[in-house]
């Protein structure tokens, strides 16, 4: 359509408005999709009109459209199901369910499956993280907050919340003008013409010889007539009234060109992430990670117990939950916190720097990754997790001939420098450092500890103040400020200036880069209290604040970049932190609890949305944003000097603080520790990997380890047989020419070289020493491995041109995939050497939660967050081995390395059924739907079945052992289900073999040579054609499922690297040939 077309339609708008055809004119914003009446929609809503609410938004977008349309129409299906729920209206709330929310099913299973576990509460206000969830009108008023913050930042809103500025009855003018103008060019024009009708051209009659008067003096229909009740009053949303003037006085007004729909950020992640923050959100895992999780029990209490747990499982989603996180009305933050338990408060870590820290950073993707910077200008990058400083640089010119003679000339008659400021860029990939004499020095971070100097600036004259990075016009930028009066920016990568801002009248002692929508802009404070904010554009400042204190003032925007808070101390050491009002330019917050004289300059940070934190008083304080008041404080345990430096970790599990004696303290919440443990096993394996050479195969976990250690970074090798088909020809043989005809030849391929197979290495950063279980994902896109040290690695493969279904290929790497909190699932240990437990672990089959154990108690994690949900069965006995019940994976059959099975309910939290008939430890455990039994089998080889019904033995056989040959004390047999689901195969140390089920005989086998290598493991492929068996001297065998006939051997040659003779490998589930 035209623009003029266009333009039309909002004059037709307009006119229908005016004349009351409310019906229409909302009917013709819906069709056009011009216009989206905010006010209509709000009206809707609140009268819970959900079928009108959706039939309009369909005229501007579709819930596929894009993610912000996703959650619109999620939001509002949602509240609708919700408020069916609160009037018990089950049946209503089904068919909401099937018929409105199952849509988002294909593009999130487990989130509908969540939802789905409402229908199972009396009141959905049972389940604790809605227990606040108001009444109707409160929820409606709360959920369209969210709601227009979606509109407003989708794309597909953009220019249609604004109606044109007209003057009213702009239609009518027009057409009055128009008669107007056909008047004048009748021949013989009447002095008063009456027209009757607009369908046909106007002419007039009868000649009179009058000129036709003009519009301004007679209005034919009323043209320049005013109607009242303009189109149309839509309170805080009019559409009509005049664009914002491009300078304003207030903080958030000064910007050029601001965009006429501000709005704070909205996330655009999936549905579920970012639901709005309100009692009423039903979320997906993946929210902040401090999202309180449900209330489990302690797994230390007596066991088997009967604990009762308040969220049930159901089906597919069928495990205990984190996925209704609320909180209170009258937040305006996502997060909740059950304060202060959540705050870091604990000493984990107390570090010596060497000198006094006068400035920390963590880095932004490995949060355990703490970069200080000290008085002497030494700065030092500590792993706080393993407690190792990485590096340690003292302060040194890197090219003193570049620097000016000011600077040339200082160093030679006093030398000392003291670093005021260190930071990381957003990506972690460089870190720059601010010293008290004139430099910045920009390093590049590869990773561990290689640091690389990447870019020396001679910056300012005297002392460079404050430094931060930002992305102005795309770009990597450096901002730095000085005791010069000058805040400069260069560019990143060439240590070329971009601009210099002049304006303070005092050295600037701090900025803040941030932006709104497309506008990039900086604050910064001076040393005389005023703050000032520019655009990269050299027009000078636009704006002139006085801070609170006006001296050292500090300033910082919430998480969410929404709000803005600044911290200062006078010269008297009155200290102040305040939120401000940016559309007003106004403190809107003054936080209580500082010592009345601060002894010294107090610094602060945010975190979370929720809280601040500052240093004062030889403690760490901290407030809620949205209560001046004192929430608590906390001293560290003492040694902290007057006004600590602080410092949070992006997901603010973690906060460091200077202390006394050159010391850092590292304080951690719940989550901190459990972080900070990780890195404990860490570093135990990494004092493991550095005794050994070369790989050697461990007598307890031969069978299932990956021994290829290195000190920086292990990999796990994965060949997978989809390589170049000239290479391989002699290696796929078709599966239907197999018979029973024994006069058959079938060539045995042999794979020695690495040009004869497609490998791929998985990298991974952690230290990992060996790999113990390893497996595809049950959608096939990702690899989940769990390591010696009790650490779970994930590996994902993305869509992408060269591998568009976005499954498991060896022609593309995968990615090792953590959340964005940087937390890692790691199981419980016990105090035994961690590598001498039995690893097991067992997915569920919508690949949502893991169940695992490394001989401690067993965790239950959630694969999308990484978050423990809740560990219990702590030993002994330890578990060996866990399998999920196909149909209901609220029950779990779990091995123990005292022989015994014990089914355990998840919902309940209470041992069902123990089960004794082995005499060793388990070694392997597997279901079958079709027949109703569970097959197990131990170290004993022996091979159990018992019915799924009643838990009882049906049958047991021991291994029909391949003659002369005895097995390990402590050797493993696996057993996995055919696909057929009634044959299943058998995996030992001396043999392969295939079952029949119901009369649990042996129908294959197959049994290496005496002087060959053991087995250490194998598995059907995905379509149980074939089976994958893998040596202890590392070579792997390909062997038809059928007749266990052997049709291709890949030694170890082909996929190891040199020198590497003797390795166990895991093979996980490929497909055939």
């Amino acid at each position: 359509m035209s623009s003029l077309s266009r333009e039309l339609v909002f004059l037709i708008l307009q006119f229908l408005d005016e004349e009351k055809f409310k019906e229409t004119v909302h009917k013709l914003e819906q069709e056009s999709g011009f216009f989206f009446n905010m006010k209509y929609f709000e009206d809707e809503v609140h009268n819970g009109n959900w079928e009108e609410v959706e039939k309009y938004l369909s005229g501007f977008t579709k819930v596929d459209d894009n993610r912000y349309s996703m959650k619109i129409f999620f939001e509002i299906r949602k509240q609708k199901y919700l408020e069916a729920l609160d009037k018990h209206d089950r049946s209503k709330a089904v068919e909401i369910l099937v018929k409105d929310l199952k849509v988002f099913a294909s593009f999130n299973e487990e989130l509908f499956k969540e939802i789905t576990q409402l229908l199972t509460l009396e009141n959905f206000r049972e389940n604790e993280q809605l227990s606040k969830y108001g009444d109707t009108k409160s929820a409606r008023a709360i959920m369209l907050v969210e709601l227009k913050k979606l509109i407003e930042a989708n794309p597909l809103f953009r220019d249609k919340l604004q109606f044109p500025n007209l003057k009213n009855s702009r239609l009518r003018t027009l057409i009055n003008q128009s008669l107007n103008w056909q008047h004048q060019l009748c021949k013989n024009p009447r002095p008063n013409p009456d027209i009757k009708t607009l369908f046909v051209d106007h002419s007039c009659g009868q000649p009179n010889g009058a000129r036709a008067p003009s519009p301004a003096n007679n209005p034919l229909l009323g043209g320049a007539v005013p109607k009242p009740g303009g189109f149309p009053p839509l309170g805080a949303h009019v559409p009509f009234q005049p664009a914002p003037a491009p300078v304003a006085t207030s903080l958030a007004g000064w910007m050029s060109n601001p965009p006429t729909g501000t709005h704070p950020s909205v996330s655009g992640g999936p549905i579920g992430l970012g639901g709005p923050p309100i009692p009423a959100a039903l979320k997906h895992p993946r929210t902040p990670p401090t999202n309180p999780s449900v209330d489990f029990p302690s797994g230390d209490s007596e066991h088997p117990s009967k604990r009762t747990r308040q969220l049930g499982i159901s089906d597919e989603v069928n495990l205990p939950v984190n996925v209704l996180p609320v909180s209170f009305p009258g937040h305006a933050h996502s997060q909740t916190f059950n304060a202060p338990d959540d705050l870091p408060k604990t000493v984990a870590r107390t570090l010596v720097q060497g000198s006094s820290p006068m400035s920390m950073d963590f880095h932004p993707i490995q949060q355990t990754l703490l970069l200080v910077g000290t008085n002497v200008g030494d700065i030092g990058l500590w792993e706080v997790g393993s407690r190792e400083k990485l590096v340690q640089r003292n302060f040194k010119v890197w090219d003193l001939s570049s620097c000016t003679m000011p600077l040339q000339a200082g160093l030679v008659k006093d030398p000392g420098v003291s670093v005021n400021r260190v930071i990381w860029s957003p990506d972690g990939s460089l870190f720059g450092v601010a010293y008290s004499r004139h430099l910045v020095q920009i390093y590049s971070y590869p990773g561990n500890d290689d640091v690389r100097q990447h870019l020396e600036i001679d910056a300012h004259v005297g002392g460079v103040n404050d430094l931060a990075f930002s992305h102005p016009n795309k770009q990597l930028s450096v901002i730095t400020c000085g005791d010069d009066k000058l805040i400069k920016v260069w560019d990143a990568t060439t240590g070329a200036k971009q601009y210099t801002f002049e304006g303070h009248e005092a050295p600037v002692y701090s900025v803040c880069p941030h932006h709104k929508e497309n506008i990039q802009f900086i604050f910064s404070t001076a040393l005389d209290g005023k703050i000032k904010a520019w655009l990269y554009d050299n027009l000078g400042s636009r704006v002139d604040y006085d801070a609170p204190g006006r001296w050292c003032t500090t300033m910082a925007y919430s998480a969410d970049g929404t709000r803005l808070f600044s911290c200062g101390t006078s010269k008297d050491g009155e200290s102040h932190i305040v939120e401000w009002n940016e559309s007003e330019g106004a403190v809107k917050r003054t936080y209580q609890g500082f010592r009345k004289r601060s002894l010294g300059v107090v610094q602060f940070d945010t975190t979370k949305n929720r809280f601040l934190a500052a240093g004062d008083d030889f403690s760490v304080k901290f407030w809620d944003m949205d209560n001046t008041q004192l929430m608590t404080s906390s001293d560290a345990d003492g040694g902290l000097p007057a006004s600590p430096r602080i410092r949070f970790n992006k997901d603010g599990t973690l906060l460091a603080v200077s202390a006394n004696d050159n010391g850092i303290k590292i304080l951690a919440n719940g989550d901190g520790l459990r972080l900070l443990r990780t890195f404990e096993n860490l570093a135990f394996d990494a004092s493991r990997a550095s005794e050994a050479a070369k790989p050697s195969v461990n007598p307890v976990t031969a069978s299932s380890g990956v021994g290829l250690a290195e000190r920086v970074a292990s990999v796990v090798g994965l060949s997978a047989m989809n390589g170049d088909p000239r290479n391989l020809g002699d290696v796929k043989p078709r599966i239907t020419e197999e018979t029973n005809d024994k006069s058959k030849v079938w060539k045995l391929s042999e794979i020695n070289e690495p040009s004869q197979c497609r490998s791929l290495k998985l990298p991974e950063n952690l230290r990992v020493n060996k790999i113990s279980r390893l497996i595809y994902t049950n959608s096939g896109n990702a690899i989940l491995a769990l390591a010696s040290n009790a650490i779970h690695l994930l590996w994902k493969w993305q869509r992408s041109e060269r591998n568009s279904s976005g499954k498991a290929t060896a022609n593309v790497p995968p990615q090792l995939w953590q959340p964005s909190s940087g937390i890692l699932m790691t199981n419980d240990v016990t105090e035994t050497n961690p590598e001498e437990a039995v690893s097991c672990f067992a997915l569920s089959k919508n690949d949502s939660y893991v169940m695992s154990a490394s001989g401690g108690k067993i965790s239950l994690f959630n694969m999308m967050t990484f978050k423990t949900m809740t560990t219990f069965m702590p030993p002994p006995p330890a578990a060996t081995f866990l399998a999920f019940h196909p149909q209901d994976n609220n029950i779990i059959a779990i091995g123990m390395d005292d022989s015994t099975i014990q089914i355990y309910n998840v919902r309940v939290d209470e041992v069902k059924s123990k089960l004794k008939g082995h005499s060793k430890r388990i070694t392997g455990l597997a279901f079958s739907h079709v027949l109703g039994v569970l097959v197990s089998s131990g170290a004993d080889a022996q091979l159990c079945v018992w019915s799924s019904d009643g838990w009882e033995k049906q049958k047991s056989r021991f291994l029909q052992l391949p003659p002369g040959r005895s097995p390990a004390a402590q050797s493993e047999t696996r057993v996995q289900f055919h696909q057929d689901q009634t044959h299943f195969l058998v995996v030992h140390e001396t043999q392969l073999a295939i079952y029949e089920t119901t009369k649990l005989e042996c129908v294959k086998q197959w049994a290496p040579r005496e002087s060959a290598a053991p087995i250490s493991h194998a598995t059907f492929s995905c379509d149980s054609q074939l089976v994958y068996a893998s040596f202890l001297d590392g070579s792997v065998c390909i062997f038809t499922a059928q007749h266990l006939r052997l049709r291709c051997r890949i030694n170890h040659s082909a996929y190891l690297p040199p020198g590497v003779r003797q390795a166990s490998v895991i093979i996980i589930k490929f497909g055939s040939f």
